[in-house]
């Protein structure tokens, strides 16, 4: 759209000609022969450009300047004058007009005029239109600030608050208006500032700072948790102006978090699956009582660490809790072992030696591997639980201990009642209360947490900051069935520790038979689907007749291969009719 130009000129001459060279560059013209009139074009509608004779019968050229001014108008105004002076010229630029041209106007002088009165004009507008965005932009950047809970700090070089936003005075104590231009230190009064050194090192090194949880030091709200983000800022030439720090109160949600981790982690045992939480809630019920437990489950399940939460978790915490492992001793080394000696009761006795019940008096004794132990020492046992007396070897002198047993083993003791070498009444005095630990395979959603529990352990053991591992370890991890169970994932996330030097670990680092046993199982089952008799067959043989693993090698669970071997009426070898498990 062409500029408009209103001309107002009393003399019909100077009206034709303006008109004449503007409208010949291609600007829209319009004119007025006297004050009224030209207050009249005024308001047809917006003009780009005014050019007043500075004498209008009964007016001054100016009042048409004034009137410009007062409506807010923003097109620049030329003075044309027939008898030039200073005094006329320097009062209308004071005024505000643009400029003034002399009569007898000439026509480079009018187009030059007009074409930089435009140009002006262009500029002013887009100054305007920059600072109503700029104005716009402030303005809804204050509205985000107000809109967001955490508190938002900016400083510059000095440390000087620059902004602040209103969250400033719930999470920091401070009102934006008390802080901003003063030093941080002086300004933020409510704490001892230990997000201060956070600040000062965004600004020396240059560097962000990411997801910072550190202890707030706020004297109103003790023990509340902040996390801080902040990034250095820079100026048109990248050189650092300053800082911007966030500071997030998430007391709340540590404190879920602590919930949380102390849900799925009772002391030092690790687990959220439904076996290990009713796991808890017996080890809880069974915290306050002297009660003989039986710890059941495969070798490497962790039955030592329920032992010991059972133990922490009475009143004889305070006492010591006494471990002995009946698989690794002879039965005349386990018997002294367990209830001492006196000196010469046997060759190399040449001292007394307490026994580990006399040593754990007052506390737990955890006796490891009980299914392992002779019929002597099952004898002895017995009469420890029953009685709570003992004697030493080589003496006759009945000793007392006040002792709370519990017992773990990794055999089906009822299999060795049956078969006669385990005692029927030890076994019920040992098993008053059975805690079965789940096998890992069961528990398989427990493997991100205990993964997360030894990578944090690891990555103090070995001075490394692995940050997690890849998803397809992961996925190997979550089906690889673990013979070995947490032990076994304990050695095989310590392995990967040795190898990985880089953040995550990825199926290099992992030992090679977890992932050779990966590409086995998938060979396995595309080789064998358990869709026909024979497929079946094959992987029960394969299996020794063991279902539990010929479902691991079809690829299907137990349920599926219990049904199809009811749907097809396979026969099992006798003796094998029950057995569903790992042996």
């Amino acid at each position: 759209m062409a500029p408009r130009i209103l001309v107002v000129d009393d003399e019909e001459g100077i009206r034709f000609t303006f008109n004449t060279f503007l409208s010949r560059e291609g600007y829209e013209v319009l004119t007025a022969a006297s004050y009224p009139a030209g207050l009249e074009m005024l308001s047809v509608g917006e003009i780009d450009l005014v050019f007043a004779d500075i004498i209008l019968e009964g007016h001054e050229g100016t009042e048409i300047l004034k009137e410009v001014k007062k409506r807010g108008m923003t097109c620049p105004v030329i003075m044309i004058t027939g008898q030039p002076n200073v005094d006329s010229a320097a009062e209308s630029v004071r005024q505000g007009a643009f400029d003034y041209l002399p009569k007898p106007v000439q026509k480079e002088t009018l187009l030059r005029a007009a074409k930089m009165a435009l140009g002006h004009k262009r500029l002013l507008e887009e100054k305007e239109r920059v600072e109503r965005e700029r104005e716009q932009y402030r303005k809804n950047l204050k509205a985000i600030f107000r809109s967001i809970k955490d508190a938002i700090i900016t400083v510059d070089n000095d440390m000087r608050v620059i902004e602040a936003n209103e969250a400033t005075a719930d999470i920091c104590g401070v009102k934006p208006e008390d802080i901003i231009g003063k030093p941080y230190k002086e300004g933020m009064v409510q704490c001892q500032i230990s997000c201060l050194s956070d600040i000062e090192e965004i600004i020396g090194r240059r560097e962000e700072i990411r997801e910072q949880r550190i202890q707030c030091t706020y004297s109103v709200k003790p023990g509340r948790v902040v996390v801080l983000n902040g990034s250095p800022l820079l100026d048109s030439e990248d050189h650092v102006s300053g800082a911007v720090l966030t500071i997030r109160d998430v007391t709340r949600l540590n404190e879920l978090e602590r919930e949380l981790k102390e849900r799925y982690h009772f002391k030092n045992i690790i687990g959220k699956s439904t076996r290990m939480q009713e796991i808890f809630r017996l080890i809880e019920d069974l915290g306050q009582t002297d009660t003989t437990v039986l710890i059941t489950g495969e070798s490497g399940t962790g039955k030592e660490v329920v032992a010991k939460a059972l133990h922490h978790s009475g009143p004889r915490a305070q006492k010591q809790m006494v471990s002995v492992n009946c698989s690794a001793l002879a039965e005349t080394l386990l018997e002294s072992e367990l209830f001492g000696h006196v000196k010469g009761a046997f060759t190399g006795a040449v001292a007394a030696k307490k026994g580990r019940f006399q040593m754990a008096d007052g506390g737990t004794i955890f006796l490891d591997e009980i299914g392992e132990v002779s019929p002597l020492i099952q004898l002895k046992l017995l009469r420890v639980l029953q009685e709570k007396e003992f004697e030493r070897v080589g003496e006759s002198t009945t000793l007392k201990a006040d002792v709370r047993v519990i017992a773990a083993t990794n055999r089906d003791l009822k299999e060795s009642v049956k078969a006669g070498s385990f005692r029927e009444d030890l076994f019920y005095r040992l098993k008053v209360v059975e805690i079965s630990v789940p096998p890992l395979r069961e528990r398989v959603e427990d493997i991100p947490l205990l993964i997360d529990h030894f990578r944090a352990r690891f990555n103090k053991v070995f001075e490394k900051n692995i940050l997690g591992i890849h998803a397809d370890v992961l996925e190997l991890f979550m089906r690889y069935p673990w013979p070995g169970n947490v032990r076994e994932l304990e050695h095989a996330l310590e392995h990967s520790f040795v190898l990985c030097h880089e953040e995550t670990i990825l199926p290099r680092h992992i030992p090679a038979e977890i992932a050779k046993w990966s590409a086995w199982k998938n060979e396995s089952v595309k080789r064998e689907p358990a869709s026909d008799v024979d497929a079946i067959s094959t992987a029960l043989r394969k299996s020794g007749w063991n279902k539990a693993r010929a479902a691991r090698i079809l690829g299907v669970s137990r349920q599926t291969l219990y049904r199809k071997l009811k749907e097809y009426n396979i026969p099992l070898p006798d003796g094998f009719e029950s057995r569903g498990t790992e042996m």
